[in-house]
């Protein structure tokens, strides 16, 4: 039996927004385990907050650039303690270097960028160089590549997110940046039903089902039930299901037609601050 400390339950209530004896069950019943603790609150009909892969640093900056051509794009998070560093110019121009260095040398992986030469050194010694420097633990802590027909590179929020997508053909400023901001506010999973991972799928069903349960329904009115809270989450969940942000009555989906019927989005990357 794990030991569940106040540090625990705050931790779990500030992720979730589920109160404090709430989040201490659902820690004692899953033996401290936190992602199946928010699958026990949620199964009890708890509306929470979704962990979600982004809540990984607190403090930092997120740099989205694109090549020349606009047929590669790279996201990187360089990571540090405190607001005051992520706001210095030189920590964000710093960033910036890294992230020019990554697209002028084709880079494809982060264990590649941190072992590339960057003035002399490598990325990765130019990182501790810094933590020197500032005192702070600093981190490159994400690196994305996108390449497409077409890549659009968005910043967020002074540099707190970066958003990269890859469409199918050459758009305009205007339509890509337009998708990406829907990335940005909406944080889809996956382009589309498919990209949803079937654990992910199955996970939401059994939540859904258990949920429909507790409600009193029989087992196999909440299967035909989940059935349809499977859909409505493709429709949160997935970026062409969604509601265009600009217009709501139409999906993304919808947009994309309307600007070129041949237009698809193949991939994106969405990295922000947590």
């Amino acid at each position: 039996m794990a030991t569940i400390t106040a540090a625990d339950v705050n931790k779990l209530r500030q992720q979730t927004g589920a109160g404090m004896m709430d989040c201490r069950k659902a820690l004692v019943e899953t033996d401290g385990d936190f992602e199946k603790a928010v699958d026990y609150l949620r199964k009890k009909g708890q509306k929470v907050a979704a962990l979600r892969s982004d809540r990984e640093t607190k403090e930092g900056v997120v740099i989205a650039k694109t090549t020349a051509d606009a047929k590669a794009g790279v996201v990187i998070l360089l990571s540090c303690e405190t607001d005051f560093v992520a706001k210095n110019e030189d920590f964000v121009k710093f960033a910036q270097s890294i992230a020019d260095l990554a697209l002028a040398n084709n880079i494809q992986t982060v264990d590649e960028l941190n072992a590339a030469s960057l003035d002399g050194a490598t990325v990765a010694d130019k990182v501790n160089d810094q933590v020197a420097k500032i005192g702070e633990k600093i981190t490159l802590s994400r690196f994305e590549r996108v390449e497409a027909a077409s890549v659009t590179a968005y910043i967020h929020g002074n540099y707190r997110m970066g958003v990269l997508v890859g469409f199918s053909k050459p758009v305009s400023e205007e339509v890509g940046k337009d998708i990406a901001m829907q990335i940005a506010a909406m944080n889809p999973l996956a382009v589309d039903a498919e990209g949803i991972p079937a654990e992910l799928v199955a996970r939401e069903k059994e939540i859904a089902v258990e949920q429909i349960k507790a409600e009193g329904k029989p087992a196999e009115m909440a299967e035909k039930i989940a059935a349809g809270k499977i859909q409505k989450f493709y429709k949160e969940s997935t970026l062409l299901q969604q509601a265009f942000v600009k217009d709501g009555n139409k999906s993304v989906a919808d947009h994309l037609k309307s600007v070129d019927g041949e237009l698809k989005v193949n991939t994106f990357k969405r990295v922000a601050l947590g």
